[in-house]
C-alpha cells in the first residue's frame, strides 16, 4: 500500500512546472489529487496521464483570484473524493517591477494571485478539515524571496514573506484540531514561473519531482508531526548570495 492512499490532495498552479510535479508525486505515492488551475486543457491532460498510472484525478479548472470558483473547487473535490486532506497552495505569479514604477493595479494582481488566493483556499480546507475531524495538512509553496529578496521586485516578495505569517498562524490556531501548516522555500526551479530562462533544465536547477518528493515525505510523517518551514535548493545555488 503506498504511503498515502486514502489520502485527498488539492494542488494550486497544476497546470505546469512545480505544481505540476507536486501533483504527479502525490499521486504516485497513493492519494486521490483534485489538481487546479486555469488552464482546462492542461489540468485535464495531467489528470488523465495520472489515471492512466493507475491513481486517481480529477481536474478542476479555476482562477485562483476568483473566491466563487475557489468554492467550487472543494465541491468538486468533495463530490469526487471526499474532504480534502492535505491541500498544497503554489499557484503564484513571478514580477520584477522597481517599486517608482510599480502601479497600484499590478500589485493587487500580485498579491490577489500569491497571497489572498492561499488564504482563500487554507479557509475552505480548515472549514472542511474541522468538519471531518480528522486534521490536515496544508502546505504553502514560498520562495527564497520569503528569506532574502531579489532586486526590484516588491509585490513578489511581500506576497512571499506573508506566507510565512500564514503558515505559522494556521499552525497555531488549530493545532488541537491537528490541522497544521508547512512553508516549502524553494530554490531555482525548472519551472514556468519565467519562460523562457525558468523552463530550461540546468544542474544548477531542482526538478519538479524533487519538491513532490520532499512533499509526500512532509505529508507521511505521523499527524503530530510537521516540517514548519523549509528550504530546498540546489547545492552550487546558495541563497545567501542569490545565486
Amino acid at each position: 500500500m503506498s504511503k498515502l492512499t486514502g489520502k485527498t490532495a488539492i494542488i494550486t498552479g497544476a497546470s505546469t512546472g512545480i505544481g505540476r510535479g507536486i501533483a504527479q508525486q502525490l499521486a504516485r505515492a497513493g492519494a486521490s489529487v483534485i489538481v487546479t488551475a486555469r488552464s482546462a486543457d492542461k489540468l485535464e491532460d495531467l489528470a488523465q496521464e495520472i489515471t492512466a498510472e493507475g491513481e486517481r484525478a480529477l481536474a478542476a479548472p479555476a482562477d485562483v483570484t476568483k473566491e466563487s470558483e475557489i468554492v467550487g473547487v472543494f465541491e468538486t473535490c468533495l463530490k469526487a473524493f471526499g474532504a480534502p486532506d492535505i491541500l498544497v497552495n503554489n499557484a503564484g505569479m513571478a514580477d520584477a517591477t522597481p517599486v517608482h514604477e510599480l502601479t497600484t493595479e499590478r500589485w493587487r494582481q500580485v498579491i490577489d494571485t500569491n497571497l489572498t488566493s492561499y488564504f482563500l483556499f487554507s479557509r475552505e480546507a480548515i472549514r472542511l478539515m474541522k468538519e471531518n475531524g480528522t486534521g490536515g495538512r496544508i502546505i504553502n509553496i514560498g520562495s527564497l524571496s520569503a528569506k532574502i529578496p531579489r532586486g526590484h521586485s516588491m509585490a513578489y516578495t511581500a506576497s512571499k514573506f506573508a506566507i510565512e505569517g500564514m503558515t505559522k498562524q494556521i499552525a497555531l490556531d488549530y493545532r488541537d484540531d491537528l490541522i497544521t501548516a508547512a512553508a516549502i522555500h524553494p530554490g531555482a526551479t525548472r519551472s514556468m514561473l519565467a519562460p523562457g530562462f525558468s523552463d530550461k533544465p540546468s544542474p544548477d536547477r531542482l526538478e519538479p519531482a524533487h519538491i513532490g518528493d520532499l512533499i509526500v515525505y512532509l505529508c507521511g510523517l505521523p499527524p503530530e508531526m510537521t516540517l514548519l518551514d523549509t528550504v530546498i535548493l540546489p547545492v552550487r545555488v546558495p541563497f545567501l548570495g542569490r545565486g
